[in-house]
């Protein structure tokens, strides 16, 4: 399943840099690519699996960048 998300207060591409690396690392996470310029998280998941990553994915924007968000 792909899906985009939009990204918030996301301050430099190196913390885009650091939080799309984080992202990969999630289970069920197939692909993952932080487009700084628009602030848009692209994220390809296995099916049934959004859901969690995408908790796991908040938590990980929050650890690199304390006021960045992922609206879902």
């Amino acid at each position: 399943m792909k899906k985009t998300f939009r990204i918030e207060n996301l301050c430099c591409a190196n913390c885009a840099r650091k939080i799309e690396e984080g992202i990969k690392k999630i289970p069920g996470v197939i692909d993952a690519k932080i487009v700084f310029m628009t602030m848009k998280l692209n994220l390809e998941v296995e099916d049934g699996m959004l859901e969690s990553v995408l908790i796991e994915a908040k938590k990980i924007a929050k650890k690199v960048e304390p006021d960045c968000e992922i609206p879902a």
